[in-house]
Parts: C-alpha cells; structure tokens; sequence
C-alpha cells in the first residue's frame, strides 16, 4: 500500500510538472503570436503616406477638383462628402489604427480654406512594440478678421480666441461629413475631447497661452492618453496647429515624425 502511495504521488508530481510546463509554452506562444502580427509589415497607406496627401493640399490655392484627385492615400478608404468638405477615412483593425485627411473649402471660391489630419493608435502596450496608444493631429486653416483683428486684453487672450475658433471649425467641419460616417464622428469626438481640456487649463491660467507658439508647445493631460503636447502658430491669417498625446509626445520635442511600427520593419 505504501508503495502504492508514493507511485502515485510520483505520477502525479509528473502530471502537474507537464501542466505547468504546457501553461508556459503556450503564454510564450500566444504572446510571440501577438507580437509577430504587430511587427510584420502592414499593408498601405503607412503614416508618411498620410503626411505626403496632407502636404499636397495649398491653402487658398487648390481647388475641390485638385483635392478629390489626390485625397485618398489608398483605395480602401473610404471618401465622404458635403457642399464645402471632403474627408477621406480609413481603419486598420490588425495594427488598432485609425486616420482620416480632410479639407473644407471656401464656399464662393471653391479653394481650400482648412486641412485636417489624424491619426490615431490604439495599440496596447505589448513588450518592446511602439509606439502604443498615442494621436497625432495637424491642421492648417485660414480665418477671418472677425475672430484675428477684434481688440483683446492682451495677446494670450487672442491666442485664446483663436484656438476657440480653431475647435468650432472642426467640429462644424466634422458635421458636415459625421452624418455617414461614424468613424469620422469618433475622430472627431477625440480632437473635441483634447482641444478643449487645453482651453479648460487656458481659461484657469490664460498666462501659460504664451507656450502655445513655442517650440516645446504646451503641455496638458488627457484622460485616456496620458500627457499631451500643442502648438499653435499664427503667420497672417493662417493658424497651424499640432498635437499629440500618449506614447507620440517624446516625438514633438524631437521635432520628427512618429512612424508606425510596421514601416519601419518594411524599411529594415
């Protein structure tokens, strides 16, 4: 009986010995899975595609016809349209991207009067893969003396002002193509969400709109990306923004562009 008992305690050491071994082979093996699916090249448009078709946009200068030739960075975007804005938007679910290029045009002269870029990634933190969640937003618009030339208390209230515009034009530039497309509506919910806890920050510290114009920009903190960065330039009537939040900040000091995973690993 008692050899009996220490045979099967034997087997049974074995038995949980094998268990455990197979537990860990298949943690490394699902996590080496995931990593690979991250890593290896993804299909176009990659991120400096996106820059390129944001570039081609002049302000004042060109024209619906122009901007509908050259807005699509691929083919499986999708294009939405109103009277005055175009967006083209699309999603990789594979590398948990989301993006969109947009211009508004001027209503009596048909030339672009605003662009917008997004690009948002989702991607958790797995390991040494980067970057992870994070957004990058660039807009370019020309405005008005209504909101340039009103007299203000002083110059951060103009910037003020002017980054309040800058908010209201998107939002009214997103309802103009949101209807149809949901994707737009969720991009644009993310920009509304970041612009206005900097002016929540600027209207209890109007002093610190002096960062905005300055090469390090202005920091502030989202709730579902962590730390954020903006800047706002005004050269004449033309306001250019950008920001990022989460892991593409320690892009922004840099001064270079964040680059997705997958076009670096095409590029090497």
């Amino acid at each position: 009986m008692q050899n009996y008992n220490s045979k099967f305690k034997i087997c049974l050491s074995l038995i949980l010995s094998f268990a455990m071994w197979l537990l860990v082979f298949s943690f490394y093996f699902l996590a080496s899975c995931a990593v690979v699916d991250f890593v290896k090249p993804d299909k176009p448009p990659y991120y400096r595609q996106l820059r390129e078709t944001y570039g081609r946009t002049h302000l004042k200068e060109s024209t619906s016809a122009e901007v509908l030739a050259v807005i699509r960075s691929s083919e499986r975007e999708l294009l939405s349209q109103s009277k005055s804005v175009v967006a083209s938007s699309g999603q990789k679910k594979r590398t948990y991207r989301t993006w969109f290029n947009m211009v508004a045009f001027d209503e009596d002269e048909l030339t672009a009067r605003r662009k917008y870029l997004l690009v948002i990634n989702e991607r958790p933190k797995l390991l040494f893969t980067e970057p992870w969640e994070g957004v990058r937003y660039d807009s370019e618009m020309v405005l008005g003396g209504d909101v340039l030339d009103e007299p203000y208390a002083n110059e951060n209230a103009r910037r003020i002002a002017i980054l309040s515009r800058v908010l209201e034009n998107v939002r009214k530039d997103i309802d103009e193509v949101g209807s149809d497309n949901k994707m737009l509506g969720i991009c644009g919910m993310v920009i509304n969400q970041a612009l206005e806890t900097v002016l929540v920050k600027l209207d209890s510290s109007p002093a610190l709109a002096v960062r905005l114009s300055g090469p390090a920009g202005l920091d502030f903190s989202h709730t579902s990306f962590g730390s954020g960065k903006i800047q706002m330039l005004i050269e004449d009537d033309v306001v250019t923004v950008k920001m990022m939040l989460g892991s593409f900040v320690k892009f922004f000091e840099k001064r270079l562009e964040p680059r997705p995973v997958e076009e670096e690993v095409e590029e090497n």
